[in-house]
């Protein structure tokens, strides 16, 4: 250390209690406007019982309840017709289709633009560089399929419990 750099000092303050900070709006709420950052204006603290505040709805669990992204079989003509692409696509190895072999983790359509994750047997799958490709080329000759993006991953790994009960007859498992 140089004896030309001066000493920096800090003081310490100790408090009893903090105000809490103030809760975030529920969902879907307009933003509330800019308030002066003051202890004054800090957000009402709970109850005594350590309730939120009874005003404000319990939200927390929207996102779960809410709506599926994806809507449930046999309502959307578009994704019901890349789901039946998929199932035309079989594993080399395995007499069974990669939609009932549970290497499809989802399908997301978007105005037109397909995304499917999905996953192999083993990483060391032959047709690892080759099944991406062909899934990809599968959905976009789908009609209504404007892109189409495939993301394989490796977590969660597949497992046979991934199959479908169509899938486990056909090879004898049930």
């Amino acid at each position: 250390m140089t004896h030309d750099q001066p000493i920096r000092r800090f003081e310490v303050e100790i408090v009893d209690q903090v105000p809490p900070p103030p809760k975030a709006p529920p969902l879907g709420a307009p933003p509330a406007p800019p308030s002066p950052a003051s202890p004054a204006s800090a957000a009402p603290a709970p109850s005594a019982t350590g309730a939120p505040d009874a005003g404000r709805p319990r939200d927390f669990l929207e996102g779960f309840l809410g709506a599926s992204p994806n809507p449930p079989a046999g309502e959307d003509p578009l994704r019901e017709a890349v789901i039946q692409a998929l199932r035309d696509i079989y594993d080399p190895e395995i007499p069974v289709n990669i939609y009932d072999l549970g290497l499809i983790y989802g399908v997301e359509i978007v105005d037109g633009h397909v995304t499917i994750t999905m996953t192999l047997t083993t990483p060391h799958c032959p047709v690892a560089e080759s099944m991406p490709g062909e899934v990809e080329l599968r959905v976009l000759a789908v009609p209504g399929v404007a892109s189409c993006d495939v993301n394989l991953v490796w977590d969660p790994p597949w497992n046979p419990a991934s199959m479908s009960d169509e899938a486990r007859l056909e090879l004898g498992m049930l």
